[in-house]
């Protein structure tokens, strides 16, 4: 068995609120050795993270010709109404987030994608990529309202005008990347229970369906690692909504290697390209940023994308993650794309 796991596919659960960790499961999960059984059994044990929570109004009955998706890692959300009205003025039809808090203390026990969806008119579709334990690294406890988080959830979602067919989460590891000792521990101090994810929506067009997907990819590894991820979103992905043109679009941590520290040389744009998936419509330049929680003046990377089939593409765009007073919103830039369904 590789590292990521023999659990490829998709949970298609949908439900109005996902359900709580139980005390008991939480006691658990703190005192149990740190084993990949161990973790697997936790996740097979947490109801949530095979369910998809929906919510929100759509306002459109399909997604028009030409549209405009928009991808940000929103790294927790610390400003919901803000990051909501710099998203508001790029008028996007689909909006892909990554690093969504739910019901954690450094995001004032709140669900922001469920604010951010109302406040722009839309649905949301969300899925936990980890339960988290503890309270954040040492950046995030100062923005701490509680001693504790009242839910715990962390992940990624799908917003749009347009009401989804129907809303799939895809695992991509479950290893217990974040919560195994051992060689490939990388946080023991700050447990958690899950792994990399994406969330994916089947939506109605005016000539057919489209597929959306918003995905984070694994930093704290390899290139070769993420390209398997990227081959396994690809592989749910066609067994989820075969025939359907089809939009990626994410945090896909590409150049954050030990082993090659550039974006360039990351196995997964060709994993993608063998599939028939297109890279072109990306803007030019480095998609991450000094933040509050990410202190690093010097930090440049691109990590960043969409990647389409099956679409034409009209253009994308950097928007830089600043609210009206020049303050960071995120570690990461607001990316734009433009496409149409032929």
């Amino acid at each position: 068995m590789n590292a990521l796991g023999d659990r490829a596919g998709f949970h298609t659960s949908t439900v109005d609120v996902l359900p709580r960790v139980t005390p008991e499961q939480r006691e658990a999960i703190l005192t149990a050795p740190r084993t990949t059984d161990m973790h697997r059994a936790f996740m097979a044990d947490i109801p949530a993270m095979s369910m998809v929570e929906t919510g929100g109004a759509a306002t459109d009955a399909t997604v028009p010709q030409v549209f405009t998706v928009a991808a940000w890692n929103l790294e927790r959300c610390l400003f919901p109404e803000k990051s909501a009205a710099l998203l508001a003025g790029q008028t996007p039809d689909v909006v892909l987030l990554t690093e969504m808090d739910c019901g954690m203390a450094r995001t004032g026990q709140r669900h922001p994608t469920a604010e951010l969806a109302a406040a722009l008119g839309m649905h949301y579709s969300y899925g936990v990529e980890f339960f988290e334990i503890g309270l954040g690294g040492e950046t995030e406890r100062p923005y701490c309202v509680d001693s504790g988080n009242r839910i715990g959830w962390h992940g990624n979602a799908v917003l749009s005008r347009a009401a989804p067919v129907s809303s799939v989460l895809i695992r991509l590891d479950d290893h217990g990347h974040w919560y195994i000792d051992g060689p490939f521990a990388w946080d023991r101090n700050q447990p958690r229970i899950g792994g990399r994810m994406a969330i994916a929506t089947i939506l109605p067009a005016g000539t057919g369906n489209l597929c959306v997907v918003s995905v984070h990819l694994e930093s704290n590894a390899d290139s070769a690692h993420r390209g398997a991820q990227m081959e396994r979103l690809i592989d749910a992905v066609e067994k989820f909504a075969p025939d359907h043109p089809v939009i990626i679009g994410g945090d896909l941590n590409t150049g954050n290697s030990k082993d090659s520290p550039h974006w360039q040389d990351e196995s997964l744009f060709d994993v993608a390209r063998v599939h028939g998936f297109s890279w072109d419509n990306n803007a030019e330049g480095m998609t991450t940023r000094r933040s509050y929680l990410t202190p690093h003046p010097t930090r440049s990377m691109k990590l960043d994308w969409f990647a389409s089939r099956g679409l034409s593409m009209d253009g994308a765009r950097i928007v830089p993650a600043l609210d009206p007073n020049g303050e960071p919103l995120s570690d990461h830039e607001l990316i734009v794309g433009h496409f149409a369904i032929p």
